[in-house]
């Protein structure tokens, strides 16, 4: 059995157990350790947690501020990997990178000991006239669902996020492994989403996509991420309304649970008297 049938196999045993399918974003070593031993079946290196992790807004990996795909390889092979060797680790690629051919960058992810890939940065996420500009411009979501095509018949486990029905099916006809209904930047804390979708707009949202990649093949993974969904409670309620495998969280993994603790446990020492 290859390591992507032992992962897959892995997840399809949670899912008929009924157990949440739980992916966790990591910004740094320490955080991908500690959410290995807390349970997560995959770790996403994303660049854009190396951004969150320093205190900015995870749309700054969005923009022109370093290179995504550099960023990811390096976090993966020297930062995040040595600590979690067991772990199964997905690379974050940007697979609307004009500077780089997929075919030839793909087996680059494959040899530094990723286990898979996800579309990330991506333009699923952009709209309005700058996602049409992009499109028009040869940036688009088709060089995504390009790339997972590609690193499908690599043997990596591939996951995807969407924003649309249509882009699920887009991708599962190019062989993807688990759908990521993606909602929308985070909401909380000092850097989340100010102008989220409510939740009943997510679980439609959800809904939408879990039923329209299912239609298109109904073995295919599908878990949400973003937005409102920020806490495993959120997660919790949208499980009871919609048919899904489970959950992705970035910065509702390791920045949310981190910010209110350290301002806490900072304020008490200054609080101390020496005499």
């Amino acid at each position: 059995m290859s390591r992507r049938d032992d992962i897959l196999a892995g997840l399809e045993a949670k899912r008929a157990d009924g157990r949440a399918i739980i992916g966790a974003g990591a910004g740094t070593g320490i955080s991908a350790k500690f959410l290995h031993q807390g349970g997560a079946d995959l770790i996403f290196i994303y660049n854009s947690g190396r951004f969150r992790m320093q205190g900015l807004s995870s749309w700054v990996g969005h923009l022109p501020f370093g290179d995504a795909n550099a960023i990811v390889m390096e976090m993966g092979e020297r930062e995040v990997m040595p600590v979690v060797p067991d772990a199964n680790v997905i690379a974050g690629v940007c697979g609307f990178d004009p500077t780089r051919r997929m075919s030839h960058f793909l087996p680059n992810v494959v040899e530094a000991g990723f286990a898979g890939v996800i579309n990330y940065p991506t333009v699923a996420v952009i709209d309005g006239r700058m996602r049409a500009d992009l499109e028009a411009g040869g940036l688009g979501f088709d060089k995504e669902v390009g790339m997972i095509r590609i690193a499908s018949g690599l043997g990596l486990v591939t996951t995807a996020y969407v924003a649309t029905p249509d882009e699920a099916v887009a991708m599962i006809g190019a062989g993807v492994d688990m759908i990521v209904a993606h909602m929308g930047l985070t909401v909380g804390g000092a850097i989340g989403a100010q102008h989220a979708i409510a939740m009943d707009e997510a679980v439609k949202g959800v809904a939408a996509i879990a039923e329209a990649s299912r239609k298109a093949r109904s073995d295919v993974f599908v878990v949400a991420h973003g937005g409102p969904i920020a806490g495993p409670a959120d997660a919790e309620k949208l499980f009871k309304l919609v048919e899904v495998d489970g959950f992705v969280g970035a910065s509702s993994m390791e920045r949310l649970p981190i910010e209110e603790p350290l301002r806490a446990n900072t304020f008490a020492f200054t609080q101390l008297r020496t005499r």
